[in-house]
């Protein structure tokens, strides 16, 4: 007989209203973003000196913007340096908007079961770019930018996808640092023009 089993799915004391608090947030949604901007000023987005390098973010899950599923940051590198090394499972898509320069990428076999599983193939690829280009990095490829103007600095426009954070697959590994990178620095523009100036 089908409710055989009563005693075992009827168990329980906890209560919790879940299903609600999905009605609330949707029927609560549109006044919320009407407080989030549409419109980001460049003195509100923030600088980093990460570990990856030099970057600007333009859109970020933590700056409260419209934009729910994609994150995007302006890299520099200067005169002649690279960025840091790094391997993410999301693609990247990244604009060259100044400058020259060239990409190593390495493609990765990966397992991904209760967690990662990943090996570098033997195979290194060098990528060169300039302004005006579009760089794609491929699913879990530990790729690095390089500066090839001893004069002039690199920018690039990463973007990249948040769905993979959202649905538990956050993997993202820093292989190696970015020459820049000097732990709690606060950075200012007097800074980044400071640190674009060639080496000369």
């Amino acid at each position: 007989m089908a409710w055989d089993e009563t005693n075992v799915w009827i168990d329980g004391t906890e209560n919790q209203d879940l299903y609600q608090q999905l009605l609330t947030d949707a029927e609560t949604a549109p006044d919320r973003n009407a407080a989030r901007k549409k419109i980001v000023r460049p003195n509100e987005m923030p600088w980093e000196l990460s570990r990856q390098g030099i970057l600007k973010h333009l859109i970020n899950e933590g700056m409260n913007t419209r934009m729910e599923t994609v994150d995007a940051y302006m890299q520099i590198v200067p005169p002649g340096s690279k960025s840091g090394k790094h391997r993410h499972l999301a693609e990247e898509c990244l604009y060259v908007l100044e400058g020259r320069g060239y990409d190593l990428h390495q493609d990765c076999d990966v397992e991904i079961t209760d967690d990662y599983h990943w090996k570098p193939q033997d195979l290194i690829q060098k990528f060169e770019y300039e302004a005006g280009d579009v760089i794609y990095v491929p699913p879990n490829t530990i790729h690095q930018h390089f500066n090839a103007d001893p004069d002039r600095p690199l920018r690039l426009i990463s973007t990249i996808n948040r769905i993979f954070k959202q649905c538990g697959l956050n993997d993202l590994e820093q292989i190696e640092d970015a020459p820049e990178y000097t732990p709690g620095v606060t950075l200012t523009p007097e800074i980044v023009r400071d640190m674009l100036k060639t080496k000369g």
